[in-house]
């Protein structure tokens, strides 16, 4: 959906906004053309010396700014942490990341502004993707040509579209994307990509983000910056010579032969597709707080209850084909009996429960893929046996609780890999977040095992199988395991994914209006750990699974 124009009677190609500064902030007898000039004399001093000495070249290359996951401010640090679900009861996404686009002239401040609107909006999971990183490889005619600033790289030619439309389509579907990382000095793409996931809001910007009618459809706000040219041609060649290795008279004959008439011809004629024009750039602060509260109003529409809509979904349902529940003999019960004691010590706590978490483990490898195959015994004989049919096992825990299991997991799965996720329960909305999470790379080609010891409402069991659906992992390769699981999270999980194969040592029938499991066992994270236990005697982790 694009964003409206500015006011309701602009036309579509909206008019400058004003700038902060304008009118009344003016000396008194100063015209603002006065003032502009004043400005363009100061901007001399700005241009390095031609022959000066510099700093040796640095291999500059495009960055993915939202990695790490936090943005520095004046003010503060802005982590990228507290997702709220982006997908309904029934796991499939419900609302779409929204996307603004920054256009502008090279060196217009469009990457300022995209900050200045992150700082400004201060909610969590923003993502910015510059278009720097998708310019096309190089033949080796177009690496001479570039070495000597004779490649046009600012045509629509230069970028790769197709990989732009594709990486921002996933983006926006909240799916783990690759971004190739370009590297200014040598003209080509690193051998390692960044890995981007998960936004609310995703920030595009670029020289040619409304060059192409696909790219734009996905757009819901287009912004387009507007810098005076002389401004754009110094910071470009305080750019270009300090990070870039570049030397002035190169970047002048780059400019004049390609970057001026690329404006002309193909960046300039997009203001007209913008729905706000900020001239200035980041000085406009007028038009900053438009935006964001556009931004602001988008994202309250989206706003989902999960939580409460699992509570009263599919319940009154048989217990899934997918659920295997470890088979109750005495000794099981007997360790089960220990656990729920309130007056089991810590320790005969930690013991039992590491008990059954290996029990469990071991269960659940049963259901993996295992093929026949025939190895030859010290007796020289054949026999005829099996062996795992699948290319490798990554274990992910679901913080802190889940991590209790991953000694038992390592203990029988050699070389295993493992990843985070972090999971907390909003205070104030009851609804589940997405914190933090560290998966292995290729982890869509494994057999993934994910451990939470208890799943009461399955709140957070489903936001971490839709974090591992999102990377690609298939979701008949995921085995959710826990010690405990109340009838309600089993139905939840197994509704949304039908082939998820849910495994655990025994099923409670009963949640509490809190959410907790009846009878239940206890805060197994504060049991485990030695922590406080919440007041109300929770079954959620307070700080780790949010249930």
């Amino acid at each position: 959906m694009a964003a409206p124009p500015a006011s309701a009677d602009v036309p579509r190609q909206a008019p400058p906004l004003p700038a902060a500064g304008d009118g009344p902030n003016l000396p008194e007898g100063k015209t603002e053309t006065a003032c502009e000039d004043r400005n363009a004399e100061s901007l001399d001093r700005l241009l390095p010396t031609v022959g000066a000495g510099r700093s040796p070249r640095k291999r500059t290359t495009s960055q993915c700014k939202s990695e790490p996951p936090l943005l520095r401010t004046s003010k503060r640090t802005i982590y990228t942490a507290g997702r709220p679900p982006w997908y309904n009861e029934h796991g499939t996404q419900s609302k779409e990341a929204f996307a603004i686009g920054l256009g502008g002239g090279s060196a217009s401040g469009k990457t300022t502004v995209a900050r200045m609107i992150i700082e400004a909006l201060d909610v969590p999971w923003v993502v910015l993707l510059s278009m720097d990183s998708f310019y096309k490889v190089l033949t080796r005619q177009q690496q001479e040509q570039a070495a000597h600033n004779n490649f046009n790289f600012d045509h629509p030619d230069a970028f790769d579209f197709d990989l732009i439309i594709s990486t921002l389509k996933k983006l926006k579907q909240g799916k783990s994307v690759k971004v190739p990382i370009y590297d200014f000095t040598t003209h080509s793409r690193k051998k390692d990509w960044k890995t981007l996931y998960g936004a609310n809001v995703i920030i595009f910007e670029g020289i040619m983000a409304f060059a192409d009618k696909t790219l734009l459809e996905l757009l819901d706000m287009k912004i387009f910056v507007d810098t005076d040219s002389d401004i754009r041609l110094v910071r470009r060649l305080r750019r270009d010579i300090s990070e870039r290795g570049r030397d002035i008279e190169g970047v002048i004959k780059q400019y004049n032969k390609f970057v001026k008439p690329a404006f002309d011809q193909y960046i300039q004629p997009t203001m007209r597709v913008a729905d706000i024009v900020v001239p200035r750039g980041s000085g406009n602060t007028v038009a900053i707080d438009l935006i964001v509260q556009h931004v602001h109003s988008q994202l309250e529409e989206r706003e989902l209850s999960v939580r409460a809509a699992l509570a009263s979904a599919h319940q009154c349902h048989p217990l899934p084909r997918t659920l295997s529940v470890l088979k109750s003999t005495p000794q099981v019960r007997g360790m089960h009996t220990i656990i729920r004691d309130k007056e089991t010590s810590r320790d005969e706590f930690i013991f039992y429960s590491k008990r059954l978490m290996r029990l469990l483990i071991e269960h659940a490898l049963s259901f993996l893929p295992f093929q026949d195959c025939v190895v030859q015994t010290p007796q020289g004989q054949d026999y005829a046996g099996k062996c795992y049919a699948g290319k490798q096992i990554t274990g992910v825990s679901i913080l802190r609780a889940g991590e209790t299991m991953e000694p038992a997991l390592r203990a029988v799965c050699k070389d295993v890999r493992i990843g985070t996720i972090l999971i907390q329960t909003n205070q104030l909305t009851g609804e589940p977040e997405l914190h933090y999470l560290r998966l292995p790379k290729d982890i869509s080609d494994d057999h993934v095992i994910l451990m939470d010891c208890t799943v009461s409402t399955g709140a957070a069991a489903m936001m971490a199988v839709r974090v591992l659906l999102d990377h690609d992992v298939p979701e008949d390769k995921i085995f959710l395991l826990s010690l405990l699981m109340a009838e309600m999270g089993v139905h939840s999980v197994a509704y949304a994914f039908p082939r998820v194969r849910i495994i655990t040592t025994a099923v409670d029938k009963r949640v509490n209006d809190l959410f907790r499991i009846i009878p239940g066992i206890g805060n197994f994270g504060d049991r485990y750990f030695g922590t406080d236990a919440v007041p109300d005697g929770s079954d959620e982790e307070e700080g780790g699974s949010a249930g």
